[in-house]
């Protein structure tokens, strides 16, 4: 199973590449845009990695690091910082922080720090476990077993749950005909398998309830969306 990474950072679109690119490598990542809602979402999550940005509204990286240490001593806290803050990385490591990163950074770079603190605290997958799960929000889905985690849960998904979700991933955030989901999941759009979709559909929905930034739109008279 795949990290959960805890991201936090205000900034939408850089927020959105660094999310995107995570998830491309199959980790989980839970992002918050706001320092207020953090913790709520720490809790919840129990990540195994914090990417804190330093400058966020209501509440700043060091607060949050500091609360974070009261809950577990030993999280791994990477600090993301503006150039012009290099001076209050002593500080970040005063509050509980492990490593920082300097603004503008590469996803190489934070991708190979977040690596280095995972494998010092024992929570790197192995290279066979990363090719075999996909992330799908805060859900690890892993298609040769055909199972969907959660946390610490697990569900086993039938076939065409399996392939309806890989299917739904792959388009994610583009319309998809029913059509096309037909042909491609049963071979062909008859009325009976219309009605299969929607129980699947129905299905998947509640499977994945969960995580509140995962959502299966229906686009009345053309199909669906699957908005991550």
């Amino acid at each position: 199973m795949m990290p959960t990474i805890l991201y936090v950072e205000d900034e939408v679109f850089l927020g959105k590449i660094v999310k995107e690119t995570l998830e491309s490598r199959g980790y989980a990542v839970v992002m918050e845009d706001d320092g207020a809602k953090v913790m709520q979402a720490y809790l919840k999550a129990q990540p195994a990695i914090c990417v804190l940005d330093v400058m966020l509204p209501n509440k700043d990286g060091f607060t949050l690091a500091r609360e974070i240490r009261q809950q577990n001593a030993t999280v791994p806290i990477l600090f993301l910082t503006a150039k012009t803050q290099t001076e209050d990385v002593v500080k970040g490591f005063g509050e509980g922080g492990n490593d920082y990163l300097r603004k503008p950074f590469s996803m190489e770079e934070l991708i190979a720090r977040i690596n280095n603190l995972l494998q010092l605290t024992g929570h790197q997958p192995t290279e066979k476990a990363d090719a075999d799960t996909i992330a799908i929000g805060q859900y690890q889905f892993n298609k040769p077993r055909q199972v969907l985690h959660f946390q610490q849960e697990e569900r086993k998904l039938s076939y065409r749950e399996s392939e309806l979700l890989l299917y739904l991933f792959e388009h994610r955030n583009h319309i998809i005909e029913r059509r096309d989901l037909l042909n491609a999941i049963w071979g062909n759009d008859s009325i009976f398998n219309s009605r299969n979709l929607d129980v699947y559909i129905t299905k998947i929905r509640s499977y994945l309830k969960e995580d509140p930034s995962l959502e299966i739109l229906t686009i009345k008279g053309v199909g669906y969306r699957f908005v991550t």
